[in-house]
This record gives C-alpha cells, structure tokens and sequence, in this order.
C-alpha cells in the first residue's frame, strides 16, 4: 500500500486511469488547491523522478530494475555467478566467461568493475517479469542495496505505480 502524508486533513488522495496518484481537495467547502500529480518516472529523464519515501517500493513496478547496475566481485560472489577462487583470478577472464552465459554486459577494467546484463526491455536479469520483483533479494548488489542513496540522483528513485 501506497502512503503519503498529506499537509492537512483537507487533501484528498486518489488515482487516475493512467495510474497517476492525484492529491486534491477533500471536498467542496474546503479551501481551492491546484491538484498535485505524481506522475510515472522516465528512466532517462531524473528530473521526473520522486523523492524516496520508505514504502514506496511496495507499489512500484521496479523502476530503478530498468538501470543499469554495477556490480564489483563480491557481488558476482554472492550471486553465485562466480566462485570465490574466481577472486584471485585475472578480472578479463571472469568477463569472457560471464559475458558467454549473458550475465555481464561489460567490464571496466581501470575500476575493476562489471555492468550486468540487461533483457532486451532495459529490465535486470534477476527482476522477474510478472511479479516485478527482484529473484535475489537476499543476494542482491550492493547497487541495489544502497539504492536510492546512490545512483544518478541521490534520494529519487524512478518511481512507476504498479497496476492495480
């Protein structure tokens, strides 16, 4: 459930078909306020993203899923997509590998790290599909476990209401 604390007890919150959360007046009598609307993020547009707000995971579609995300080997390890003797190993090696099964887009070799994989939707490898929840919760990066204090716009996070 969506929750949001509302100035005053005169504020209305609903939803329009478009899934746009609308805050307004609650009725009639009450003093005239221009509706706010929380519109869906764009991705590549951070100016559209929402304030972080605890909760506001539990209604969103996964957004932030849709970035692309950096992992280090530690991350690789706690995934199980590599091994811990893999640490001692040539970083290049570990790409070719990873990038045969599809699970690393990339490696930046100067800062030693990787770029995951991303579906041809721009979605994470590990987001899944229908639920639109992450498979490796537990597991996850520490990207993702630090997102949205980090990433490209510290405390927003690309917020898309999930349908009802």
């Amino acid at each position: 459930m969506l929750q949001f604390c509302l100035k005053n007890a005169s504020q209305r919150l609903s939803v329009n078909h478009a899934g746009a959360i609308i805050i307004s007046p609650a009725s009639q009598s009450a003093t005239p306020m221009k509706p706010f609307t929380i519109t869906p993020a764009d991705i590549d547009r951070t100016e559209t993203w929402l304030r972080y707000r605890k909760g506001l995971c539990d209604s969103c579609m996964g957004g932030c899923c849709s970035l692309p995300v950096e992992v280090r080997i530690d991350d690789l390890i706690r995934l199980g997509v590599a091994d811990e003797f893999e640490r001692d190993e040539p970083l290049k090696l570990l790409a070719r590998r990873l990038q045969k099964q599809g699970t690393v887009q990339r490696l930046n070799q100067k800062s030693g790290v990787f770029t995951l994989s991303q579906r041809s939707n721009g979605d994470c490898l590990f987001l899944h599909p229908h639920s639109r929840r992450c498979t490796v919760y537990e597991q996850r990066p520490d990207t993702c476990r630090n997102h949205p204090q980090v990433g490209p716009r510290p405390g927003f996070c690309a917020y898309r209401r999930r349908p009802s």
